[in-house]
């Protein structure tokens, strides 16, 4: 891509009401805009980026065996009231009605839509276990929706659902979703914890929570420093203490100690975490209500058992952002930069500077780097503060030392320049790729 020909709409204003990183650098840098209350458009780069996490949700969800489909995003209100969920899900649930007075939902989850898919499609224990999955948009009508894409009323979320013949079936799809979401944040190049957690309005027998730990997290969250224990603070206090701890902010929760240790004897820590992802072990309960039933090997009919699995997939977005950012805008892990060089020419009425960048650009797509040239009569200065607003990973930037056969790769993450002779550039940054 070319900047000349890209839609970057870059911008020095702040949001009035963006009081986080992500939040802020996101609009500034051309990646969202609001539409409405809770509502974003994804520009050009966001929807790169978005795109990107969501290839590496899939693949490693279909390396273990699931099984991608796609449910409307309209549900009939009458699966809700089989479950009952509909009047427990409240005001977050949004009810419409067709030219035929039929009651809809904009669905937050689709647990009776998935179920309902199933139900006597799948007959004998000997097609099960299965494990379907979407990544579709969701809605719930947030009291008050803020932090950007981080609690907003429209969302992507990647949401599947696994049935079972027993519970030990179920509980070893658990595990294997567990290791999966494992392996998905770390290839996205997360710091993140596993912890206990409070299965809520899905329910079930227990349910585990992914968080990002990111200082700016609105959950608090107690983890050990030893092992791999964590949990969720609405698991272990009163709802009062859970409030309190979440309104305290990072530096003021460092001076808070907790009462216990690990059971490994290690000391314990208050963190705070992003949620984005969450896995619950739902066991006959949505099944039950619904009536979806396979036959055993003794040919009696039995309710499924199930589990479902759940990854804000645009909520990840921002939580890339807001555990890797400086005061000059946002650093992008490698796998979900929207582009992994920037070529810059610094003047671009100079022949050779704009020669040499086509040159480069060129190369680099053909060895399929995901390369942006910036091509426009804008002053250097101005060009630099948008390439760290917006994060590249790598600047080549063409400029004044060309004169000397040399130009400068500059490193977002580390923020330093380092001059590299012409002949040696290609090599050069394929390396640091």
């Amino acid at each position: 891509m070319k900047r000349s020909r890209a839609f970057i709409p870059t911008t020095k204003e702040v949001p009035s009401d963006a009081s986080l990183a992500s939040h802020q650098f996101l609009v500034r840098g051309g990646f969202i805009n609001q539409q409405g209350a809770g509502l974003y458009n994804f520009m050009p780069l966001g929807k790169i980026v978005l795109e990107k996490i969501k290839r590496i949700v899939k693949e490693e969800l279909d390396k273990v065996g699931c099984n991608e489909v796609q449910l409307p995003f309209v549900t009939p209100i009458s699966l809700w009231e089989k479950s009952g969920r509909s009047e427990t899900m409240g005001k977050e649930m949004l009810r419409i009605q067709d030219r035929h007075e039929n009651t809809f939902v904009l669905s937050p989850t689709n647990e009776e839509a998935m179920v309902e898919l199933v139900k006597n499609r799948v007959n004998s224990y000997k097609d099960l276990p299965i494990n379907l999955y979407q990544i579709n948009t969701k809605f719930r009508d947030e009291a008050r929706p803020r932090y950007g894409l981080l609690r907003g009323r429209e969302f992507l979320m990647k949401d599947g659902y696994s049935f079972h013949a027993s519970k030990e079936d179920m509980l070893r799809e658990f595990e294997l979703m567990e290791a999966t979401y494992k392996k998905i944040f770390t290839r996205l190049g997360l710091e993140f914890r596993v912890v206990q957690a409070d299965a809520g309005a899905i329910g079930g027998d227990a349910s585990k929570e992914f968080h990002v730990l990111a200082d700016s997290g609105e959950d608090t969250l107690v983890i050990c420093e030893a092992c791999d224990y964590g949990a969720n603070t609405e698991t272990l206090f009163d709802e009062e203490k859970v409030n309190a701890l979440n309104e305290i902010s990072y530096e003021d929760l460092q001076t808070k100690t907790i009462d216990k240790k690990c059971s490994c004897g290690a000391k314990l820590s208050f963190k705070k975490g992003i949620e984005v992802g969450h896995i619950f072990q739902l066991g006959d309960r949505y099944s039950q209500a619904l009536d979806a039933k396979f036959n055993d090997e003794n040919g009696k009919p039995k309710a499924f058992l199930m589990a479902t699995f759940g990854i804000g997939v645009s909520r990840l977005v921002a939580s890339v952002i807001e555990q890797n950012h400086d005061e000059n805008g946002c650093i992008w892990t490698r796998e979900t930069a929207p582009y992994k060089v920037n070529i810059m020419v610094s003047n671009i009425k100079d022949a050779e500077q704009s020669e040499l960048g086509e040159k480069l650009y060129k190369e680099l797509q053909d060895k399929n780097v995901e390369v942006i040239l910036d091509d426009r009569k804008e002053r250097f200065g101005f060009k630099m503060k948008d390439a760290e607003l917006i994060g590249f990973p790598y600047t080549i930037i063409i400029g004044k030392e060309l004169a000397n056969d040399a130009v400068q790769i500059y490193d977002r993450k580390t923020t330093e320049k380092t001059s590299v002779n012409v002949d040696t550039i290609m090599s050069t940054i394929m390396e640091l790729l």
